[in-house]
């Protein structure tokens, strides 16, 4: 059984809960900087016309393709809608970041944020207008068209991977500080008796 007052893990109590914001912003910055560099080389060294780039035996496909949905061309023709909620999701992460001390959360809400702000600054900077610009796309699984995986990019893969991480810390019951949630630890003690 996990005492509610300690850390979840044993490197979390000697480190600054500043730390966590740092990682936090370095994260959310990395995964921007890279989604931002990878969207512009595909930009500048592929055409939408070009033929894809055949790599991995054919496991993967670069290409330039642009996506007025979501993540994995999901809700394609709702780019409005899809702007005003990615603006809404990047408002509560940093809000939420205030109270952030759990290093793995910071992981997670720094990737969510980085990939989320790489797409809205597509919706925002990128044909044809501000606030409905199309998102590039550029990484085709298994087929050059995208026929079996939608194609993607960094940002989208970025706020999949942060989210996962989220939804495992949720059910292992870490909260924003790193510890485990109580009502977890009762249920636990519960069932041993």
């Amino acid at each position: 059984m996990t005492n509610p007052g300690t850390p979840d893990t044993a490197d979390d109590e000697s480190v600054d809960p500043r730390t966590r914001i740092r990682v936090f912003v370095a994260t959310a910055l990395v995964a921007l900087a890279a989604d931002l560099v990878t969207k512009l080389a595909v930009v500048a060294g592929i055409k939408p016309t070009d033929a894809p780039i055949r790599l991995l035996g054919g496991v993967l496909y670069l290409v330039q393709a642009r996506n007025s949905g979501a993540a994995f061309s999901i809700g394609t023709g709702a780019t409005v809608m899809l702007t005003a909620i990615s603006i809404v999701v990047v408002i509560i992460i940093v809000r939420a970041a205030r109270r952030l001390t759990s290093r793995a959360w910071a992981v997670s809400l720094g990737l969510v944020l980085g990939g989320a702000l790489g797409n809205l600054i597509d919706r925002f900077f990128r044909d044809p207008a501000p606030g409905r610009g199309h998102v590039v796309d550029w990484i085709s699984l298994f087929a050059d068209d995208g026929h079996f995986w939608p194609i993607f990019n960094l940002a989208d893969s970025c706020i999949v991977v942060g989210g996962a991480i989220a939804v495992v810390l949720s059910l292992r019951g870490v909260d924003f500080d790193g510890r485990r949630n109580p009502l977890e630890d009762d249920d636990e003690s519960a069932s041993d008796a």
